[in-house]
């Protein structure tokens, strides 16, 4: 059996000892994080967010807590190295569970005395299912310093390890994407099809792999291939949902597949038709690649990001492509499926190696359909390396009817 792939205790405890230097170089009491994903990268923990809270806590010495419900404190407690773990009964419960946790924040000495500050994702545990209750700044009494950005910039640069899930995520996208598209023809439904290509491929990684595979993401449990609507006309719409669309001669698609693995994701997308394409259709096909080539071309360690987005506009504006934009080149992705920094005008972030893009330009026609390649690449020293690995050109994406 392969062995497990996935991050380990020690770049787990390196993960909390750079966010303790971000929290005693601010002088702050501590750090609280309430973020689902921001507790799965700092202690990987990965758990169900519902209308109870799950608390990180960190004390300006370093001591590391977790704050939890009942039922969650055999779980915590069997996959992190917390320094103290700590639970209410349930919620809605009287008292409101946050009053036990202001208790343990005293006991840690977190906002409490002279230093009253503490650095937080967010003021308060966010509205989920119902779940009311007061802001950190109100239970506390202390100055909530915003530490989101600076977890941001954590997360958007990879270690190997973090590589390592998202190229394996890519591979089995790719082989998802493959059935998808081997059992896409006219007549059949995207659900019929998506299903079939997404369990398949869910099989036959956990054949390959066996217990080296945990999703450790909610609700996905295994590969995903589908079109998500994104059919015919439907194309138009980027974030379109499924629709149980039924497959048509002439209908351009955009697909899209991925993967979790141990949390990390990754994106492949590819425009496919369905028999002979016409002359609008390859001239549109065309342009998305050639526009996706710009961007990857772009990419580099150092440059910023808008200056990756601006190339491709460039692109669109000598190509008079403008009437069919609708979004940004691309953006980072990992715990997330849409991480900060992006690749556009408005964002001038500089790229640097180990970070992990999206690269998807693509264009919108109302009566042809939506064209939109998109690829995961990892930046490198000296460039980029294609993460994802799946034929481009429209020959290879050209559905046959016979």
């Amino acid at each position: 059996m392969t062995a497990p792939i996935r991050i380990s205790s020690t770049e787990f405890r390196s993960r909390t000892d750079r966010l303790l230097e971000r929290v005693n170089g601010a002088e702050l009491s501590g750090v609280v994080l309430f973020d689902q994903v921001n507790i799965l990268y700092f202690t990987g923990f990965a758990f169900i967010p519902t209308e109870r809270p799950m608390v990180f806590a960190m004390s300006a010495g370093g001591e590391r807590a977790m704050y939890v419900p009942r039922l969650e404190v055999e779980h915590v407690q069997s996959v992190t190295d917390m320094d103290r773990v700590e639970h209410y009964v349930e919620y809605p419960d009287d008292p409101h569970p946050m009053v036990g946790f202001k208790g343990m924040l005293e006991d840690m000495g977190i906002a409490t005395g002279d230093s009253r500050d503490l650095g937080a994702d967010l003021d308060g545990y966010p509205w989920i299912f119902g779940y009311e209750g007061p802001t950190l700044s109100e239970l506390t009494g202390a100055w909530v310093v915003s530490l989101q950005g600076d977890v941001n910039r954590m997360q958007a640069v990879k270690s190997e390890a973090e590589l390592g899930l998202i190229r394996e995520s890519c591979k089995w996208a790719g082989y998802g994407h493959t059935l998808l598209q081997r059992y896409t023809v006219a007549g059949e439904t995207e659900t019929t099809v998506s299903m079939r290509a997404s369990h398949e491929a869910t099989v036959a990684m956990l054949d390959a792999i066996g217990s080296a595979f945990s999703a450790q993401s909610w609700p996905e449990t295994g590969v995903r291939a589908e079109y998500r609507g994104q059919i015919g006309r439907g194309g138009t719409i980027p974030h379109t949902l499924a629709n149980n669309v039924t497959f048509q001669r002439g209908d351009v698609l955009v697909s899209e597949a991925s993967c979790p693995m141990w949390g990390y994701t990754s994106e492949l997308e590819r425009t496919m038709i369905i028999g002979e394409p016409s002359a609008r259709q390859r001239e549109m096909f065309g342009h998305a690649l050639a526009a996706q080539d710009v961007g990857l071309s772009a990419l580099a360690p150092g440059v910023t990001c808008s200056s990756v987005d601006a190339a491709v506009h460039q692109y669109y504006e000598e190509h008079d492509l403008m009437p069919y934009w609708k979004h940004h080149t691309g953006h980072c992705l990992g715990l997330r499926y849409h991480e900060g920094p992006f690749l556009d005008t408005g964002c001038h972030t500089e790229i640097q190696e180990g970070m992990v893009f999206t690269v998807e330009p693509g264009f919108y026609v109302s009566d042809l359909g939506g064209f939109r390649h998109s690829d995961t690449v990892a930046i490198t020293a000296d460039g980029i390396e294609m993460l994802t690995d799946y034929p481009r050109d429209l020959e290879s994406l050209v559905i046959t009817t016979d």
